[in-house]
């Protein structure tokens, strides 16, 4: 059990069964182990990976209460982050990761078959912005975090996402700015901004 991702889900609020803080114990020391040699997310200690990784990941847990039965699509996973750290956290949640670097796409299928993970697949490509159509209108919470502008990122799920979908994108400190290059740039975009939350 990591002592760090422990204390950071009590001091955000966050209340996990023993075996999902297990789970990702585990994960972090396979992501650490793996990291050595394939170079997945940037080197660092355990406690700045849980920060920076694992408990990012999971404050979007408030936005997403409810929506646990769902459908959602990971665009740019990485090393399954949010994606996987949700879909440890809540396992009823149906989860796509799409993750184009194949090295990175490996490692997920290694967290996935070895927590013994369903109704999660990993998808070794890049999304397309014109979908099979069997995937057109099909994924009721879309996520992103860090993978691209907002307006680049909107523009290329907005046919995966039905008419009632949620989209959510994890940002940084330039959230502000390419919100408004997107509302600029796509005045005629099937979006509108739901709710801004702000953490630290």
């Amino acid at each position: 059990m990591s002592p760090w991702l422990e204390k950071g889900c009590r001091e955000m609020g966050i209340m996990l069964p023993r075996q999902s803080l297990d789970r990702l114990a585990w994960y972090c020391r396979e992501l650490t182990r793996w990291n050595r040699k394939f170079n997945l997310i940037a080197r660092a200690g355990e406690k700045e990976i849980v920060e920076r990784h694992f408990l990012d990941s999971l404050a979007v847990l408030p936005v997403i209460e409810g929506l646990e039965e769902e459908r959602m699509l990971d665009l740019g996973s990485g090393a399954g982050f949010p994606g996987l750290v949700l879909k440890i956290v809540l396992p009823s949640l149906e989860v796509l990761l799409v993750e184009a670097k194949q090295k990175k796409a490996v490692f997920l299928d290694h967290i996935i078959r070895n927590l013994q993970l369903k109704n999660v697949k990993t998808v070794a490509a890049r999304l397309v912005s014109t979908p099979d159509s069997e995937m057109i209108n099909t994924y009721p919470l879309i996520i992103s975090r860090a993978f691209a502008s907002i307006s680049g990122f909107l523009g290329l799920v907005r046919e995966y996402s039905p008419p009632e979908g949620k989209v959510i994108c994890m940002k940084g400190p330039r959230a502000e700015q390419e919100i408004r290059e997107w509302e600029q740039t796509q005045p005629d975009s099937p979006f509108s901004i739901r709710s801004i939350h702000n953490y630290h």
